[in-house]
């Protein structure tokens, strides 16, 4: 794949649940106590799903397979002044793409130091209350609300 000098302004965000309502959230590095589910920009050339199938081993050792849905819906948001040299100067806006993994069971999770400090399987209202991104919240509260936990 050809490198190129800017990031692609599209990322994925994948919810990993299990079949009895738990939400895996995991601490990022830095900033310190900013908790999340699977998130990770697409590569140029890279279609979501693919980005979704990588991110998801990358920061979990987890296999997609066949659980991994494709919800075909997530939202756009403006890039932060802090990240948007890493984006090309007509680029303000990113694409969020959402996926989610629903399993039978939890599973142990592999995090890289590097990106992540810890994981947690937790409560899907406790994710929701601690999931520090407003889209990843959002995400957590449709996936309650179309399983009537809330």
């Amino acid at each position: 794949m050809e490198q190129k000098p800017y990031k692609r302004p599209e990322s994925v965000l994948i919810l990993v649940c299990t079949d009895a309502g738990e939400v895996l959230l995991m601490e990022r590095t830095r900033p310190r106590g900013f908790w999340q589910s699977v998130t990770g920009s697409l590569n140029w050339g890279e279609s979501a799903r693919a980005a979704a199938v990588r991110e998801l081993a990358e920061e979990t050792g987890l296999k997609a397979g066949r659980h991994l849905a494709d919800l075909h819906r997530g939202v756009s948001f403006p890039i932060v002044p802090p990240w948007r040299a890493r984006y090309a100067p007509q680029h303000r806006v990113n694409r969020e793409h959402w996926f989610i993994v629903q399993l039978p069971t939890r599973r142990m999770v592999r995090v890289g130091p590097r990106e992540h400090r810890q994981y947690r399987w937790l409560s899907a209202s406790t994710a929701l209350r601690r999931a520090t991104s407003w889209t990843n919240r959002k995400l957590i509260r449709e996936w309650m609300s179309e399983r009537n936990l809330m």
